[in-house]
């Protein structure tokens, strides 16, 4: 049978590519993009929102969009918050074996530092699913991170600000 590489040693592939192909442009992209996501976390503080994917990696150019996880008390937390200041977004449902189905919270924000709009998606989870949401892949690096965890990794010295 066919060998699959495992994710982490897609991203390091990802990684070496950026290197090679983006080093002018992907740390300022990124950047942007972190911005971008401390911004909506910051608007979004009640619901526990963590930046996972590629922006959190630290291997995001400017085609990612930014992937939220929101930790509610209450799935329609979210949407009401959103409801209330008047953003327009789209829900789709995407279902989990074995588990409950999960509401994804997508909009488009304007990125300053890109000048374009990007597609922000905030993934609905129960309050419970944090716990298990903070281990280490097999390098120790995180998944995702909170708002501290994005600030401390935007002011960590190095090229790429991969991910702890």
């Amino acid at each position: 049978g066919v060998s699959w590489p495992s994710n982490e040693e897609v991203e390091d592939a990802v990684r070496e590519h950026i290197a090679l192909f983006y080093a002018d442009t992907q740390p300022h992209e990124l950047t942007a993009l972190r911005h971008l996501a401390a911004h909506w976390m910051k608007r979004l503080a009640p619901l526990r929102p963590h930046l996972t994917g590629a922006v959190w990696r630290g291997t995001a150019t400017r085609r990612n969009d930014i992937h939220l996880e929101l930790y509610c008390d209450d799935a329609k937390q979210a949407e009401l918050m959103l409801l209330d200041e008047g953003i327009s977004f789209e829900t789709q449902c995407k279902n989990r074996p074995g588990q409950s189905a999960l509401d994804i919270l997508s909009l488009s924000a304007m990125c300053p530092g890109l000048g374009e709009t990007v597609g922000v998606h905030l993934w609905v989870f129960d309050h419970d699913d944090l716990r298990g949401a903070l281990k280490p892949d097999g390098k120790g690096r995180t998944y995702r991170g909170d708002l501290s965890a994005l600030n401390a990794l935007m002011q960590a010295p190095g090229p790429t600000g991969e991910a702890p």
